[in-house]
């Protein structure tokens, strides 16, 4: 697909995507964030791809949603539908099965920072800035900015960041577990090309199964987490070669539907007028 708001490309197992607006600090126009999810949504499709990487063209990441076009986004049922739009893209972007990697130079503030916090991980320059001043504008942030910042962040700290608006460093970010490294301006491309290089060296299925159980355990009880972590052993285990067990079907009650003989017609023929009286 040819974009006209980002750079879309894939290098062997990696997809890379660079916001290109820079003119405008990448700020997320209806068009570009329209193209962003068709992005996404190609990454997700893939089973090549292991990798992604978002970053932004010139000095800055994202400064967040285009402010002169929200007179544009309609009523107030057109504003919750495209507010809704953007939260399914935060949400697909971070339930990619791939690797995210957020690289931030320069601004990443209102949706530009809810990007980053969709990522797996972020790494940024030193010259890099963060933080939520949607609240000068009048307006509330809306696919991450108060819910998956507080998750992160804290409850008092996510207050402190939207309530005020203030802009902070790249070192703060990583001091309040929103980030993960700071390096020097001029290192960003080498510690992305660095970190992937370690990620490539793992097994890609036990990373998938490590990042879904983590997204998936966060937000829910320790038991139920704890579930998460059961059943990821076991199919590491079974993807692993140790997948035979004595007592399961091992696929025999499938092929006895579909050929209808076998286990299936037995089980049912017991099963199907039991206790139905």
């Amino acid at each position: 697909m040819n974009f006209e708001n980002l750079i879309y490309k894939e290098i062997e197992e990696t997809a890379w995507i660079h916001l290109n607006r820079p003119e405008v600090m990448n700020a997320l126009s209806m068009k570009l964030s329209e193209e962003l999810v068709v992005a996404i949504e190609m990454v997700r499709e893939s089973t090549k791809l292991k990798f992604f990487v978002i970053k932004g063209m010139g000095p800055n990441f994202c400064v967040g949603d285009d402010i002169t076009e929200m007179m544009k986004w309609g009523n107030a049922n057109d504003i919750t539908r495209r507010v809704r739009y953007y939260q399914n893209m935060a949400n697909q972007l971070e339930e990619l099965d791939k690797i995210t990697i957020a690289a931030v130079d320069g601004y990443a503030v209102g949706g530009g920072l809810e990007i980053t916090m969709a990522c797996d991980f972020v790494i940024a320059t030193e010259r890099s800035k963060w933080g939520m001043p949607e609240v000068d504008v009048g307006i509330t942030p809306g696919w991450g900015g108060t819910t998956r910042l507080a998750r992160l962040i804290g409850r008092r700290r996510a207050k402190e960041i939207n309530l005020i608006g203030a802009l902070h460093n790249a070192k703060k970010a990583v001091e309040w577990n929103l980030w993960n490294r700071v390096v020097a301006n001029d290192q960003l491309d080498n510690e992305v090309e660095r970190l992937l290089e370690v990620l490539k060296s793992k097994n890609q299925q036990g990373m998938r199964q490590l990042k879904f159980i983590i997204n998936r355990g966060v937000e829910c009880d320790l038991y139920s987490a704890q579930g998460f972590e059961v059943l990821s052993g076991a199919l590491t285990g079974a993807v692993s070669g140790m997948w035979k067990i004595k007592d399961a079907d091992q696929g025999k009650g499938i092929i006895g539907f579909t050929e209808k003989d076998g286990l299936w017609p037995t089980r049912r023929r017991l099963a199907k007028d039991f206790w139905v009286d």
